[in-house]
């Protein structure tokens, strides 16, 4: 079973490096590979789900261990919850962007790109070690960065610029960090250098824990870290846009945050406390910048920082509720902020504009959209019965339980300007009078309105059945995450 893993990068490489030949020989079989690959990892996940055994750790190493550097995989609870979440998206937007992707030249070098990425993406979560980690992290990098400046036009091209120095900064931190790792214990290996590094290196961990910090904190666009993200995913195609924020933030970022910080360094009281306050300052500026906006794109990706915010406040507890309830929104927020990024790109796509104060009554002629639209805002919302309520919820509970009233207050306030703020578009957007240059407006193409209605009724059916997601997928996350550095005798 365990060489499945392999299949994760290996399947989307593949998939990437035969798509522009096979465009040539048939354009429709070309767009129809990347919704086949997503479809293929999706049901590979669930399986995997239903036949490995709970909490069972698979490991792979390719070779038998003959790669000198250590190279390995690792599947246990918390690298499995972000394969069902990078799944679930990459379905949703590669089929919605078969339709949208058509107003671009060179759609295949697009699906190359995005491919590219995925294999990246996943190639992160599995990794067992740092070397491999690092280079499957530049790997989705620098796909991304072409996949934001895909348009070509001024403002893309300036995007991606940005996104670039500022990734790059972050991988040169990155980078010293994973060399002082492996000359503090001659290892790359994740499991090794939490048995193994020194007892007696206090500072020495701490600068590596606050360059690791700094570094994927700027992957995860955490304030003050986040100048990057708002041209990033304005410019970027929406389906770009809906991945970035769904899910290579929390890959690139988050998730390694959390793996590196709890299973292999060590979550300290200073470390957590760092987390807690950018998680906060993230939460609240953000908050206040957002309600500011009047570009549909824009809005959603300051919210985008907010909600970040939430993730980290919650595993910054390091109590087993608060970490569930962090790793519930970071599931939730791969739901519904990519059904909203995918909906300002089929109003961009049918209305010509995503301005909202040029908007307004499109819900009228783009009923579908509105819809899931409001399934999208009452998510983010954190409204009941959908699934942002019950994580907001758990963090909420978990700071006051961790005695930090402060957070929960802060928690509270960000939540009362998410109403506020996607309510205002909502409204603004869908509500009202229909302008009278709007009467040609169409509904969106089915296949983009198809992926839309997929992740709204994930939000609903999660809102619903949280326990059984909670039981079935948050919780063996929380059991490798609240497992600390005994990650290390785990394989």
């Amino acid at each position: 079973m365990s060489a499945i893993l392999l299949t994760y990068i290996a399947v989307p490489l593949a998939a990437a490096v035969i798509m522009i030949p096979l465009n040539r020989l048939n354009r429709k079989i070309a767009d129809s590979l990347s919704p086949l690959v997503a479809l293929y990892l999706l049901v590979q996940t669930v399986v995997l789900y239903l036949f490995r055994p709970y909490n069972f750790v698979i490991h792979y190493m390719p070779g038998d261990g003959v790669f000198p550097l250590g190279i390995n995989l690792v599947l246990d609870g918390l690298s499995h919850l972000l394969l069902l979440a990078v799944s679930l998206v990459a379905l949703a937007v590669t089929v919605y962007a078969g339709k949208y992707m058509e107003k671009y030249s060179g759609k295949e070098k697009y699906y190359t790109l995005y491919l590219l990425m995925l294999a990246g993406m996943f190639g992160v979560i599995l990794a067992g070690d740092l070397f491999s980690l690092f280079i499957f992290m530049e790997v989705a990098a620098i796909s991304t960065y072409a996949l934001v400046a895909f348009g070509t036009g001024a403002a893309e091209l300036e995007a991606a610029l940005r996104y670039l120095i500022i990734g790059s900064v972050a991988s040169l931190l990155i980078l010293f960090g994973v060399s002082l790792t492996y000359g503090l214990t001659g290892t790359f290996n994740l499991a090794e250098i939490a048995r193994t590094f020194p007892a007696g290196a206090v500072y020495a961990r701490e600068f590596i824990a606050a360059l690791f910090l700094i570094g994927f904190g700027m992957k995860a666009a955490l304030m003050p870290f986040h100048g990057w993200l708002p041209d990033a995913h304005t410019s970027a195609p929406a389906p770009v846009s809906a991945t970035l924020s769904g899910v290579l933030i929390k890959v690139l970022g988050v998730y390694v945050m959390i793996r590196l910080f709890y299973n292999v360094l060590g979550l300290t009281h200073q470390l957590s406390f760092a987390l807690t306050f950018l998680g906060v300052f993230s939460i609240l500026a953000g908050g206040l910048l957002v309600l500011t906006q009047t570009d549909f794109k824009r809005l959603l990706a300051y919210s985008t920082i907010t909600q970040i915010g939430y993730i980290v406040v919650g595993v910054s507890l390091g109590t087993p509720l608060g970490i569930m309830g962090g790793l519930f929104h970071l599931f939730n927020h791969a739901i519904f902020k990519p059904l909203l990024f995918l909906n300002a790109g089929s109003v961009e796509a049918s209305a010509g504009t995503r301005q909202l104060d040029e908007l307004g009554g499109l819900a009228k002629k783009m009923p579908v959209t509105a819809l899931t639209n409001l399934v999208g805002s009452l998510s983010i919302a954190g409204l009941p019965p959908f699934n942002g309520f019950w994580s907001k919820l758990f963090i909420i509970i978990a700071c006051v339980q961790a005695g930090r009233f402060w957070t929960a207050g802060a928690a509270v306030l960000g939540a009362v300007m998410t109403i506020a703020y996607i309510f205002r578009l909502q409204s603004l957007a869908f509500g009202g009078p229909l302008p009278e240059r709007f009467n040609n407006v169409k509904e969106a193409a089915w296949p983009m309105a198809g992926a839309t209605v997929f992740l709204a009724l994930l939000c609903l059916l999660a809102g619903l059945g949280f326990p059984l997601v909670i039981h079935y997928a948050i919780n063996p996350a929380v059991v490798a995450v609240a497992n600390g550095v005994g990650y290390g005798r785990m394989f």
